[in-house]
């Protein structure tokens, strides 16, 4: 395995610049996953996989099974607003597209893995861009308008969705909308591998329940993985195992299917 750290791949203007970590197996070729940390959006590192998760067994063990994996920076929700995030992921896979090749990766196929709030961004970079093959979405917020309706203790104005998006959902409809992975789903949609723990306390399980009915109503191929008992960022999962190779099972189908 090799890795390349701190690499700018985009500098909005006014804003500090953008990086990504890549690294890749040894076999030349392998095929790409794009990974977007969580934090709703307000805090969170390109760093950290999930929380209480070694990289060992995360990013380390996706290379293991042959892919490369680029963690990408985006701006969190006290440096901008949605959808200026969608902007700096478009950002991170055009620059793999042009230069992962010297690296000897394949970034035509790209995967993208979100974790939380990540995933909501990997969501919807999939369902709006053509040459996606596939999202992971572990316990991501898919409708902002329910997820309004989810106590957490914030004032409806100061939750994690309202900073993102500019306000309360109810206020910003138009908007959160647009910021809602099930109000954008489509046909022709691409592969989604969505896995959630039914003992969620910070995104509810029926978020990916949501999900999941309704890239099937347009004929998506949905691979659904409910973790009984499990909590948000996998806590209290004796071992994490079992939803990465159910997750690393998909991206491979995903990126060698369609005639590769």
């Amino acid at each position: 395995m090799s890795s390349l750290f701190e690499v700018d791949v985009a500098q909005p203007e006014g804003f500090r610049p953008l990086s990504l970590d890549l690294r890749t197996p040894e076999t030349a070729g392998a095929p790409l996953v794009v990974f977007l940390h969580g934090g709703g959006w307000l805090r969170g590192s390109r760093k950290v996989f999930t929380p209480g998760i070694s990289v060992a067994d995360s990013f380390d063990r996706i290379v293991a099974a042959g892919f490369a994996i680029a963690s990408v920076e985006y701006r969190l929700s006290g440096e901008a607003r949605f959808p200026a995030q969608l902007d700096d992921v478009d950002a991170a896979i055009t620059w793999l597209q042009d230069h992962a090749a010297e690296y000897g990766v394949d970034a035509s196929r790209p995967v993208l893995w979100g974790v939380s709030a990540g995933a909501t961004l990997a969501a919807l970079t999939g369902l709006r861009r053509s040459d996606v093959r596939g999202v992971v979405d572990w316990f991501g917020p898919v409708d902002l308008f329910t997820m309004a309706e989810h106590d957490m203790g914030d004032p409806p104005e100061k939750t994690r969705e309202a900073r993102w998006i500019g306000g309360p959902a109810a206020e910003q409809p138009e908007v959160a909308r647009r910021a809602s992975p099930a109000h954008q789903v489509h046909a022709g949609a691409p592969p989604f591998h969505i896995a959630h723990g039914t003992a969620d306390e910070h995104v509810p399980f029926s978020q990916s329940e949501a999900l999941a009915e309704a890239l099937r109503v347009v004929g998506a191929d949905v691979d659904f993985h409910t973790v009984a008992g499990g909590k948000h960022f996998w806590q209290g999962l004796d071992d994490p195992s079992t939803v990465f190779e159910a997750a690393i099972d998909f991206c491979s189908r995903v990126t060698h299917s369609q005639g590769d």
